[in-house]
């Protein structure tokens, strides 16, 4: 599913602001894996994360996802792909507060260019799966925050996409939010998606599910 090679990534190469937040990072995630990325603040794990999604371009090495060189996509084709292969849960949720849970979760299929029946029928599909269906029609400034993550999740899921990314995904719940996303991701496993998810939140260490733990510190693996 992924293969990251001798991976690498500065910012402001050259200035005195240089920093290189990644350094020969390498390593595989299977099919259907569930990962944790492990690392303080400022570890590297977002900045790992968003290249995964090709968000960022890397400074050098190899990074493969389904098969694609995602670090040499032109942005049209990075756009395509995220759309169709990778959904992403952020931190801050990234929900815009005035449209409802259902116009919120129907965004990522706007570049797809579907009839508006078949986005009825994914966005329906995901807010099931995401246990939030009953507030399709809430704004989202008025979720709860535990609601706000489930509509997050849907929001991930609604292109069906193979692969689910999650960046501290449980940064802004209270614990018993935080226990029913890690409900949501045992499901979301069992469904057969491949998680990776980016956290220093203890809830995740002792998951049966989980495959594989990836540390990072100073942009390096452990």
């Amino acid at each position: 599913m992924i293969h990251i090679q001798n991976l690498t990534k500065t910012f402001n190469p050259g200035t005195p602001q240089e920093f290189t937040a990644l350094r020969d990072i390498t390593f595989d995630v299977g099919e259907n894996e569930l990962v944790l990325l492990k690392g303080v603040s400022g570890s590297g794990k977002s900045t790992l994360l968003a290249i995964v999604a090709s968000m960022l371009k890397p400074t050098s090495g190899e990074v493969i996802v389904e098969g694609k060189h995602v670090a040499k996509l032109p942005d049209l084709h990075a756009s395509r792909f995220r759309a169709t292969t990778i959904g992403f849960i952020f931190q801050s949720f990234n929900l815009l507060g005035h449209l409802s849970v259902a116009d919120n979760v129907s965004v990522p299929l706007i570049p797809l260019g579907l009839r508006q029946k078949e986005i009825d029928q994914k966005v329906e599909r995901a807010l099931r799966i995401a246990n939030i269906v009953h507030k399709k029609e809430t704004p989202a400034h008025a979720l709860s925050g535990g609601e706000k993550q489930r509509c997050a999740i849907a929001r991930a899921l609604v292109s069906d996409p193979k692969l689910i990314l999650c960046d501290e995904p449980t940064a802004n719940l209270d614990r018993d939010n935080a226990l029913v996303f890690v409900e949501a991701v045992k499901d979301l496993k069992k469904r057969g998606y491949t998680l990776v998810i980016a956290t220093h939140d203890t809830l995740f260490d002792d998951l049966a599910e989980v495959d594989q733990v990836i540390r990072i510190e100073n942009g390096v693996i452990l």
